[in-house]
């Protein structure tokens, strides 16, 4: 029984006789079975016996007749058992117990000492009073990483708070509650500098104490003590994502002096710009850090201008790459005169993402290691997470699979003390992008499963960049282009001011891919189009290599010169930058085209094998069946010579093959269209498919798998512009003979 069990624990040697028996049964039923009035009464025992406390409950259920009749039983007797037990506490102890309901979530006893003491009760009489309200059961105590921390329960708070008004020392009380929490704050405040980490832990325990206090001093008289409580909150905000909170308070505290200039209203206004970096980062920010720079310059906070040029400059980087790296410059050498280490190095940082993005990776690998160690020994670990995620796309995009999941999973580490989304969906992302290129879909999607979430959300208010383009990459990999087209399509229509950030012109490539996939080819065009437009003007030349491979391959059948021009642009591109999977894939594609001899078309292939086993980088699934088919075919042209041929490729340096491919650019070996285009494989496929045998039965005539026996069947259709086998057996009765060779389509 629970009355027992808390009796037992508030006194070791109490006993139970019949008397006390009934007395505890009669209790318990008037007290409805509530297990918080149960325990409140039982905290009585030390003091007074079953038959007290049972007699004791009568005067004030006499009150509970008088109250509302919608009155719920269980809560009336609640507070029937709360009202005795305060009404039976010495004065000094009640005083104290009202009190503490200013404190919402807990305290601490040199809170509790600061807000209580005072009117009537000594500093030093407030630990015994805890103490107290702790054995009454009225005052909850737990260890807090080895301090002692307290709270009331939030109906007992409510009991309590009610005492408070009535006593009239509410708002005395919340303004010491305030006081003491706005200078416990500024206290702290040279942490920010030096262990981000404490800083961040400290106020976030104290979360929804800062809250009330906040609430309480912008609704005063004078807000001004509220209004620089507020001023010195908004990095909680920022590291722990909580956007609108800080941006109603601070909007609050601005207009509640909207017509000042001075330190603390500048203070305020960078704090909308650091927040909106959180909340609303590509609307707001870029004209609120303008603000505030300018207020902060007025009133001589080097600092401050610093920080506020430096979060211009994160806003300016979604569209303006330039503009950011220059305006993150300025913010620099501001910094580096003022002696604001972190607006230094997260501007390193910021030029660091700008050159990933230009894909200048050696000096971008500079900028951000430097940058990211400097960040996570003060503990600026938003920031530092954010760097490193950035190095791991670097290592993937110049083949180090291996560096580039080692870099994302430390990324991951780094965000995840802060329960951060943005910071950690990034890291996620790295590291699913790193996994998935390397083979492990499944882990891809594992190392986004808790993020997930949070972007098939509808009506989801983060921003959660990267996180929808590594999403339908891994849907892309795996064979779903319908799934990716959903994820692709959400980040490629990223907007700021109604201009595509660079997220969009990261996406737009992959979205064209899986819209080819689904058999919309004029969307994927426009959006291939759209995407080497937009990635050309941005300078941004990984993109821009994508979206031309993408173009080439819609392209490919019908206008084969195109599409072998826009794959060695592509080549050359992804060469001058080092983007060596990327070589790759184009090393695979030109061979695809069959430019030049035969021969060459096998060493490109063989090279490309030989890269993606050295860097890791296996062929997707759903483009296995194509490779295959292209070895079929070329090992069909060269015979006996082919093998000689893919030992000779396989022997090539990555950059020697694609200096091989490009010296040796020609004019296609065959048409990309009709009969002559077909190879003698796709002869032998399509004359089986007239003959009338199926899928499965062709695979196992010409010792093929079915997925490949099923790509060979597309080729065809695609090349002769069929869509059935009624289509191909007509085409092939009007031409039985191809290219002039002794191969007749109705020939057994």
């Amino acid at each position: 029984m629970l009355f027992l069990a808390r009796a037992a624990q508030v006194e070791p040697e109490f006993t139970v006789d019949d008397v006390a028996e009934a007395a505890i049964a009669s209790m318990c039923t008037r007290l409805d079975g509530t297990p918080l009035a149960v325990e409140l009464a039982a905290a009585w025992v030390p003091t007074l016996t079953p038959s007290q406390i049972d007699a004791g409950l009568d005067d004030r259920f006499s009150l509970l007749v008088r109250s509302p009749r919608d009155a719920v039983p269980r809560h009336a007797s609640l507070l029937a058992s709360m009202a005795w037990s305060n009404d039976r506490l010495d004065e000094g102890d009640r005083v104290v117990f009202r009190r503490l309901a200013v404190f919402a979530g807990g305290f601490d006893i040199v809170a509790a000492q600061d807000v209580c003491a005072g009117d009537g009760v000594e500093p030093r009489a407030v630990l015994p009073a805890v103490a107290h309200l702790v054995d009454k059961s009225l005052v909850v105590s737990h260890d807090a990483g080895g301090e002692g921390r307290y709270r009331l329960l939030e109906t007992i708070r409510a009991y309590a708070a009610n005492r408070l008004r009535a006593a009239g020392e509410r708002v005395a009380v919340a303004d010491r509650h305030l006081a003491y929490l706005l200078g416990w704050v500024r206290a702290l405040a040279p942490e920010l500098e030096r262990d981000k980490d404490l800083w961040r832990t400290q106020l976030a325990r104290e979360h929804e104490n800062l809250r009330a206090a906040v609430e309480h001093g912008l609704d005063a008289e004078d807000p001004t003590p509220g209004r620089q409580l507020a001023a010195e909150l908004p990095w909680l905000w920022h590291l722990h994502r909580q956007g609108r909170e800080g941006m109603d308070v601070l909007h609050r505290a601005i207009a509640r002096a909207p017509d000042e200039r001075s330190p603390l209203q500048a203070r305020l206004l960078a704090g909308v710009a650091l927040v909106a970096d959180t909340a609303d980062p590509l609307d707001v920010e870029v004209d609120a850090a303008r603000h505030a720079a300018e207020l902060a310059a007025e009133v001589g906070d080097d600092r401050l201008v610093a920080l506020c040029t430096q979060l211009e400059a994160v806003g300016r980087l979604y569209t303006d790459l330039d503009g950011a790296c220059e305006t993150s410059l300025q913010a620099e050498q501001i910094a580096e005169r003022a002696g604001e280490r972190f607006v230094a190095d997260a501007g390193r940082a910021l030029r660091g993402i700008v050159l990933h993005l230009r894909d200048e990776h050696a000096e971008a690998e500079t900028l951000l290691a430097d940058a990211a160690e400097r960040l996570e020994a003060r503990g600026d670990r938003g920031v530092a997470s954010t760097a490193l995620a950035f190095l791991s796309g670097s290592a993937l995009l110049t083949g180090d699979v291996e560096r580039a999941i080692r870099r994302a999973e430390r990324s991951i580490a780094m965000a995840s003390p802060l329960a951060d989304h943005l910071p950690i969906g990034m890291g996620s992302s790295a590291l699913a992008l790193a996994l998935g290129a390397s083979g492990d879909v499944a882990g891809g999607r594992a190392a986004l499963e808790s993020i997930r979430p949070l972007v098939a959300d509808p009506g989801r208010t983060r921003f959660l960049p990267e996180v929808n383009r590594a999403l339908g990459l891994l849907e892309l990999w795996a064979g779903e282009p319908e799934q990716a087209t959903g994820w692709l399509e959400a980040e490629a229509q990223s907007t700021d001011g109604g201009q595509p950030t660079y997220l969009a012109v990261r996406t737009l490539p992959a979205l064209a891919s899986a819209q080819r996939q689904c058999g919309r080819s004029a969307e994927a065009a426009a959006t291939a189009a759209r995407a080497v437009e937009l990635a050309r003007e941005r300078g941004m030349p990984s993109a821009h290599a994508e979206a031309l491979a993408e173009q080439a391959r819609l392209r490919a059948e019908r206008e084969p010169e195109q599409a072998l021009a826009q794959q060695h642009e592509a080549l050359a591109i992804r060469v001058a930058r080092g983007l060596r999977p990327g070589i790759v894939e184009c090393l695979e594609e030109l061979s695809a085209l069959e430019t030049g001899p035969a021969e060459q078309d096998v060493q490109l292939l063989a090279a490309a094998a030989s890269a993606r086993h050295a860097l890791s980088l296996p062929v997707q699934p759903p483009a296995q069946a194509d490779r295959v088919a292209l070895e079929d075919r070329l090992r069909d042209e060269l015979g006996d010579d082919f093998e000689e041929a893919w030992r000779n490729g396989a022997a090539l340096s990555l950059e020697d093959a694609a200096d091989y491919a490009r010296r040796g650019r020609g004019p296609r070996r065959r048409p990309g269209r009709g009969w002559s285009s077909l190879t003698t494989t796709e002869v032998e496929v399509a004359r089986l498919a007239v003959g009338g045998l199926t899928n499965p039965e062709i695979g196992a005539r010409l010792f093929m798998s079915r997925s490949t026996v099923k790509t060979h069947i597309s080729h065809i259709y695609a090349k002769l512009d069929v869509a059935n086998r009624t289509e191909l057996a007509a085409l092939a009765g009007a031409h039985p003979e191809r290219d002039g060779s002794q191969h007749s389509m109705e020939s057994g």
